[in-house]
């Protein structure tokens, strides 16, 4: 067995075993999914992962399966070698809120405040809530990675300088 089926197993047990019972899958020989039910299985889920090593925070990634979904779905990637290890949530559409993991993993943040600005999920806890990439005069309801975006009113939500 080789270190990619070994870590894939290890978490397969450690996630499939769980006490919220998360639904796992191999999507790809070198892949692990994990379905978290809720937001609260996460810091659980992932301190977990951390006392056992498997894996580091590679991304976060919100996805929008469109306006006419009730949830917006977050990916939470630890990678090991060729090991990937996702854990997948989804969260509601309006008021979406998530823990923050950086009490576990600090250079979460980063990917947290990325998710807060571009898909509108709050994440309870954030050391700092500032935007990344928006300016300062981004509409706070407007949210450009969300598929309902309106990408034609743009200029109305920033000056635009000359070039």
């Amino acid at each position: 067995m080789n270190d990619t089926e070994k870590t894939l197993r290890t978490a397969s047990q450690l996630l499939g075993q769980w006490m919220w019972n998360t639904e796992v899958t191999r999507p790809e020989p070198s892949r692990l999914d994990a379905h978290l039910k809720t937001s609260d299985d996460l810091i659980p889920v992932v301190a977990g992962l951390r006392v056992i090593r498997l894996g580091y925070l590679s991304a976060i990634t919100g996805l929008d399966h469109g306006p006419d979904e009730a949830v917006l779905e977050v990916l939470y990637h630890f990678c090991v070698g060729e090991a990937i290890i996702t854990l997948r949530l989804n969260v509601p559409r309006q008021d979406g809120c998530l823990p923050s993991l950086c009490e576990i993993i600090p250079s979460a943040e980063v990917f947290e405040r990325e998710l807060q600005e571009m898909f509108g999920i709050r994440i309870e806890g954030l050391r700092n809530p500032s935007r990344l990439y928006l300016p300062d005069d981004w509409p706070e309801s407007v949210f450009p990675l969300r598929k309902d975006f309106d990408r034609d009113k743009l200029r109305s939500y920033v000056t635009l300088g000359e070039c």
